[in-house]
């Protein structure tokens, strides 16, 4: 029978470098050192919680290290746009269309390419990930509701509200309007 505890137990304990994950379904958890904390802006770290948690239904090793992880993901990658919209001012991160020949959802916004490749870089750098994989089929979507709920990680925006929430909501918007206005401009 699978515990909250031990799920919690393995996402804490298996961290390991974002660019090594399971080809298999389960949940992840992005963490930063205090220093990460800081520099996005989010304080001191309340305890060791996670800065995001997430589910795999297909592959942890696609979806993390391949679209979280990976340069050119960023507009289909909510990871990579809250750390973008974190650290816009001091890497001068821009907001742009994801599909900037087809213009539209902007909140789906990605960076020009030497700014993702540069967000990619400062991941890969500073962040860890653990995983859980489960040995049996389960409901995925009821575990993460529930790790989620159990540690508030910063940068999740669904399903679990946190003191940060609604700076990064803000933070998101100006990236969006930016993607909205590279439009407007006609670039």
């Amino acid at each position: 029978m699978i515990k909250l505890d031990d799920i919690l137990q393995s996402l804490s304990k298996s961290r390991t470098a974002p660019t090594i994950a399971p080809n298999q379904p389960g949940l992840y958890a992005i963490y930063g050192s205090a220093d990460v904390w800081q520099e996005l802006g989010l304080g001191d770290p309340p305890d060791d919680r996670p800065l995001y948690v997430g589910k795999a239904e297909k592959s942890l090793l696609g979806r993390d290290v391949k679209q979280h992880f990976g340069t050119g993901a960023t507009g289909s990658s909510t990871v990579r746009r809250s750390f973008a919209a974190l650290l816009k001012a001091q890497h001068n991160f821009t907001g742009i269309p994801r599909n900037p020949k087809k213009p539209g959802h902007f909140s789906n916004y990605g960076l020009p390419l030497d700014q993702c490749e540069k967000l990619t870089q400062w991941m890969r750098e500073r962040l860890l990930l653990g995983t859980w994989a489960p040995h049996e089929e389960v409901n995925l979507d009821d575990w993460e509701t529930q790790v989620l709920q159990a540690w508030k990680p910063p940068i999740n925006l669904s399903k679990v509200k946190t003191p940060w929430s609604k700076r990064l909501k803000e933070l998101r918007k100006v990236m969006a309007d930016e993607a909205r206005g590279y439009v407007g401009t006609g670039q």
